[in-house]
Parts: structure tokens; sequence; C-alpha cells
């Protein structure tokens, strides 16, 4: 159910945590990150080429969706309730859902983000950090991943200021329509560009390699 809802551009959501009800969501105008209109912030730039920071897909999936229900920074409260917890994992067990996972030197979780994947789409779900600008290097990740397994939507949900930083824009709801079913017809490799001799799938590009992959053009 929940991949037909992604199909037809709605997607679930919670009051609380301790909601024991999901509503359905389909934003009367959409969020969307263009893959070739990334714009990465200097700063963050800077911070990845320092490789303080290792990032890994698909490591973590469970630890990154708990440490998206916690309270942060300006979030008090929590849209992921256990029902919903319950589905993305289940879609994480049959491949659909993936993680990005950015880990400390000592191996501890900096920050992460999750979402769902149809054909050449990406629907991003949520993010968190621990560790500062963890959650934004994440999103450089996730975008040099998408570019190189030839995906075609990236699909934000809302607009907010903070991904507007980004390049993200808004577009109507049917626009999104006739880009969602161009993607989802598509294919797209979530692993695509692993590096083998790091350990196999699910180990990305480092820091300074998802610099050089998000600065060249399309």
């Amino acid at each position: 159910m929940l991949l037909r809802a992604y199909a037809s551009g709605i997607f679930p959501m919670a009051e609380r945590a301790d909601s024991t009800e999901i509503f359905w969501v389909e934003p009367k105008r959409r969020g969307v990150l263009p893959l070739d209109g990334f714009h990465l912030p200097r700063s963050l730039a800077k911070t990845l080429k320092q490789q303080n920071l290792r990032f890994t897909a698909d490591h973590a999936f469970a630890d990154v969706l708990a440490g998206c229900a916690e309270p942060g920074p300006g979030r008090s409260e929590t849209w992921i309730n256990p029902l919903i917890a319950q589905a993305y994992l289940a879609l994480h067990e049959q491949g659909r859902a993936h993680s990005i996972e950015a880990w400390t030197p000592t191996g501890e979780l900096a920050g992460g983000l999750y979402g769902v994947r149809l054909g050449a789409a990406f629907f991003g779900e949520s993010m968190f950090t621990r560790v500062r600008d963890a959650s934004k290097c994440c999103l450089a990740a996730l975008l040099a991943r998408l570019r190189l397994g030839g995906f075609q939507l990236l699909d934000t949900q809302f607009l907010t200021s903070h991904l507007a930083g980004f390049g993200a824009i808004e577009i109507t709801t049917r626009e999104y329509r006739l880009q969602l079913a161009a993607a989802v017809a598509g294919s797209g490799d979530f692993f695509a560009g692993d590096d083998a001799g790091s350990g196999g799938p699910g180990f990305g590009p480092s820091g300074k390699r998802i610099v050089q992959l998000l600065s060249q053009t399309s």
C-alpha cells in the first residue's frame, strides 16, 4: 500500500509518536530538489573535504529511523509513530527503503537520513544530526549517490528554507505528477559507484569525492 501511495504522489504521517493512526498527505505544491541543481555551500564543501566523517548506505537503517524519531532542535514532537516505523522497516527489508549514515572517526553515528526508492525516484523522509552539519553532509552524500545511480527525481515533500539553501524548489501538483510518472517508470541504481575496495555495497564515496561529484556539471 505504501508503494502504491508513493507512486500516486501521497505519503503517510502521524500527529505524534504516540498516535495510533496515520493520515495521508498530498501537498498542493511539492518540494523537489533537482539533481542537476544542487547547491553545495562553500562551508559544507570545506567540512566534507576535511574527511572527518565516513559515509555508508543501509548499514544502520533502524538506528537512523530511531534517530529521526528523536526530539531535536526546533522539533519537540515527531510524526514517526510505531505504525510508520514498522512500515518503513518492512520496506527496508524488501530493499525499497534506504538510509545514508555519517560516522565519526571513532565509529559513532553522527547523523543520517532515510527515504523510499521507486524506479528512478527517491522520496526523502527525514534526517537527523548529532554532530554539527552531519545531516547536511548526508544530504550531499545522497545527491552524489543519486547522480551516480541515474535517478531522475528527489522528492523532498515540502519546501523549507533549509532545503531551499541547497537548491530545492516548489512545483505544482501537475508538474510533480509528470516528473513522478517519468521517474517511477525509470530505473535507478542506489548502490552505483560504491567503493568495493572499502567493503562492497553500501560504502560510498569519501567526502572529497562527494565534493568532486557535486561540482561536476551534467
